[in-house]
């Protein structure tokens, strides 16, 4: 199954959307990039480093900036009109979206075959190479939520 559709599969599972907000806002993890470990199985070092790498590009390029112009839209904003400034939230949270399913196209298509890694081995491998190891019971709890 292609990295995409796993993942939105995923976050249909009770937990993982809360699971993966608290590690990003939380613990400053990239979630794509601890989702794409887990789609991998991803042990191999090299291999995290480089998707690492890619993701913390893609991150500082389009992600985060996108990320806090739709949160920044999120309250009332004094002479806009609210389904003005609501209707451009939606228009930045679908770009936001657009951004992490580019960054997962990337990931995928450096990924060799399935690296056989547990969830739990592939998340904490993900947040190590991310370089802000994330907490071990918040990985281990989107671990028990992608079961």
């Amino acid at each position: 199954m292609a990295l995409w559709d796993w993942t939105l599969e995923a976050y249909a599972q009770a937990g993982v959307p809360e699971t993966c907000l608290t590690l990003q806002d939380e613990h400053g993890q990239n979630t794509s990039l601890l989702l794409w470990a887990v789609w991998a199985e991803a042990a191999d070092p090299l291999l995290l480093a480089r998707a690492a790498d890619i993701a913390r590009r893609w991150e500082a390029l389009a992600l985060a900036p996108l990320r806090e112009v739709r949160r920044a839209l999120k309250p009332a904003f004094e002479g806009v009109a609210d389904g003005g400034r609501e209707g451009l939230r939606e228009d930045v949270k679908s770009a936001e979206l657009r951004a992490e399913r580019v960054l997962m196209e990337a990931l995928e298509a450096i990924t060799g075959p399935q690296g056989g890694a547990h969830a739990l081995i592939a998340l904490e491998a993900a947040s190590k190479a991310w370089g802000k190891p994330a907490p071990a019971d918040a990985l281990a709890a989107l671990a028990a939520a992608l079961r």
